[in-house]
């Protein structure tokens, strides 16, 4: 009968504990998102993942045309440059 109740509080603990573990979880995700004042500070040129276009450009046709074997980013032809 003892054996019973200290079971029975082990499994009240456990289910709180989970409950407990699963609120906790479910409250973190509730804020993702960027704030309207944020919006202004990750608009900015420097917070941008490509800040330099003309940089970006050239070094994927360096990369891709390196790329023999795969033709480059999606379309046919060689690492010769010839399509």
């Amino acid at each position: 009968m003892k054996e019973d109740k200290l079971m029975m509080r082990k499994r009240r603990w456990l289910a709180r504990l989970v409950v407990g573990a699963l609120g906790a979880a479910a409250a973190g995700c509730s804020s993702l998102g960027v704030q309207a004042w944020d919006r202004d500070v990750l608009a900015r040129d420097d917070m941008q993942l490509v800040s330099d276009p003309v940089e970006a450009a050239l070094d994927e046709h360096i990369y891709f045309s390196k790329e023999a074997s795969s033709g480059g980013q999606g379309f046919g032809g060689g690492g010769c440059g010839c399509n």
